[in-house]
């Protein structure tokens, strides 16, 4: 059945939705957290979307809004890593080095999220944010020399 499932170039698809668990993962910690800690602070939804000047970093402490900005932060870098995933998967090339850099790129931004969400050391997170760019960009570039056939011009 999972060869089925898994057909030829699809393996990158299995990072992707990997990197979506992880997400919803990073949503079920962020506010079985914020929940309680809104409660505790006594703060009134209602008032925070009528009051411009309110926010919940003002109001909340800092490690419960760690896990909502991480939670953010998954919002962003990844949608371009889904796209060239999904890319990578229709061209047939979600396999082999591909797939290895994609693997890479959610193992990277899993530790992100954990560091931000625990200790949020900006320069630890800075390093892995670098890091999973560059992995995203190879990824990039490998979608590039697919789509506009640069590997055949290389070659010949």
């Amino acid at each position: 059945m999972r060869d089925q499932i898994i057909l030829s170039g699809m393996a990158i698809l299995q990072p992707a939705v990997a990197l979506m668990v992880w997400t919803m993962v990073m949503w079920a910690w962020m506010y079985a957290t914020r929940l309680p800690a809104m409660q505790k602070a006594k703060v009134d939804p209602d008032s925070l979307a009528s009051d411009p000047d309110a926010s919940l970093d003002r109001l909340l402490p800092r490690e419960v809004q760690w896990k909502a900005h991480n939670y953010n932060h998954l919002h962003e870098a990844p949608t371009l890593f889904y796209a060239v995933a999904i890319v990578l998967a229709y061209v047939g090339h979600g396999e082999g080095i591909n797939v290895t850099l994609a693997w890479a790129y959610v193992a990277l931004r899993v530790v992100h999220s954990l560091v931000q969400a625990t200790v949020n050391r900006v320069a630890v997170r800075f390093a892995l944010f670098a890091l999973s760019s560059l992995v995203l960009a190879a990824l990039i570039a490998q979608a590039a020399v697919v789509v506009f056939g640069l590997a055949d011009q290389a070659g010949g």
